[in-house]
């Protein structure tokens, strides 16, 4: 019951919507895959010159020309859109189709020169396999599991097509041998464990990067996450014509309690000062742990509106003391310090929005702390 419940677990994260970091990871990976294309493509043409020198159909060699030269034409079109994923989020799905169907289609044309080719050409059948492992670099399994079915459904069609036209000399061959059904759903197996391998390698990237952007204290998004995310939320803001806030947070006297109380304790108080912000938030709204006792909050609202919600925020941590949970603990009155900066007015990057509410937090610091500050003073 429980492996059932860990392969469907498996199953449902391959499928899902990758978080923002491996949507990064993922856009610098489909321009490795048009970069990889562009290279793969071009030699492409040796296919044809290979086999006119080694006394192949003159077809073939046609075909083979006209293939590659389609592919490499695409290609250097994907390379060119490649350049700016983040404007074309359709991308991934359109080139591994690309890959696939190019497939397909020269199986296809080569089935029309000569037929039994079209289903025993073991080197244009293994460009299916280099089509879904090149959806690795996208570290997207919906994208993985998109290539392997759609290799599936149309190497199953031309299969198909081939057993219902052809006659049992057709499919006998000296150059390519003979077509037989064994043979045929023999393939068909081979690309759906590569799809399922290429799954679980993509799965296992996702694991890897999710733990990487976890906080191992808090359970919150760390600084990777946030600076994966920052640029998607700022452009996303930008064409809107919306502000996006992001107010850095410092426990006050924090180090008073880890010199007093231990490291253990003071532990335990940040996990609780993150656990009382965190419950406050609506989804619309990040906490990120970006090291140390310092809290991030990304809000979708102008400073104004900001400041506004760091005060609830700010007397909300401060009615909510911490409890040592010892005999003669006494309750601990946790309070914070904030300094809010809002793109675009106080910058249009992660690290000037960064720099602007360190700036503020000093302030709030040198006030009395327990307070928040969201203008220059």
């Amino acid at each position: 019951m429980d492996q059932n419940r860990n392969i469907g677990g498996t199953f449902r994260t391959v499928l899902s919507r990758p978080d923002e970091i491996m949507l990064a990871a993922g856009a610098s990976g489909e321009l490795l895959a048009a970069r990889l294309r562009v290279a793969l493509a071009a030699c492409l043409f040796l296919l044809p010159v290979t086999n006119a020198l080694t006394g192949g159909l003159p077809g073939e060699s046609v075909i083979g020309f006209g293939g590659a030269a389609f592919v490499n034409i695409f290609a250097l079109l994907w390379l060119r859109l490649a350049r700016r994923p983040r404007h074309y989020r359709w991308l991934p799905f359109a080139t591994a189709a690309f890959d696939v169907t190019a497939t397909t289609v020269v199986l296809a044309l080569l089935g029309a020169q000569y037929l039994p080719a079209a289903l025993n050409s073991m080197v244009v059948w293994c460009c299916y396999v280099l089509a879904i492992l090149m959806t690795a670099l996208r570290s997207d399994g919906r994208i993985t599991v998109f290539a392997g079915a759609l290799a599936l459904v149309q190497y199953g069609m031309l299969i198909a097509m081939v057993f219902l036209t052809a006659s049992a000399d057709q499919l006998l061959s000296p150059e390519y041998g003979a077509v037989t059904p064994g043979s045929q759903i023999q393939r068909l197996i081979l690309l759906a464990l590569t799809t399922a391998l290429t799954a679980t390698i993509v799965y296992r990237m996702q694991r890897l990067v999710q733990m990487s952007g976890i906080d191992g204290l808090t359970g919150l998004p760390n600084r990777t996450w946030l600076l994966h995310r920052m640029p998607w939320l700022l452009e996303a803001a930008h064409e809107q014509g919306r502000s996006l806030s992001l107010a850095l947070i410092d426990l006050d006297h924090f180090k008073a309690i880890n010199t007093d109380l231990g490291h253990r304790v003071g532990d335990r108080v940040l996990c609780h000062v993150a656990a009382v912000l965190q419950d406050a938030l609506n989804e619309s709204e990040w906490l990120v742990r970006l090291g140390g006792e310092e809290l991030v909050l990304v809000m979708p609202l102008p400073v104004g509106a900001a400041w506004e919600r760091m005060e609830v925020l700010r007397q909300r941590a401060a009615a909510h003391p911490f409890h040592p949970g010892t005999p003669r603990g006494e309750p601990i009155r946790i309070t914070v310090s904030v300094g809010v900066a809002a793109s675009p007015h106080d910058g249009h990057d992660t690290s000037q929005l960064l720099g602007r509410a360190d700036r503020r937090l000093k302030h709030a610091k040198r006030g009395g702390r327990n307070r928040v500050v969201a203008r220059d003073e």
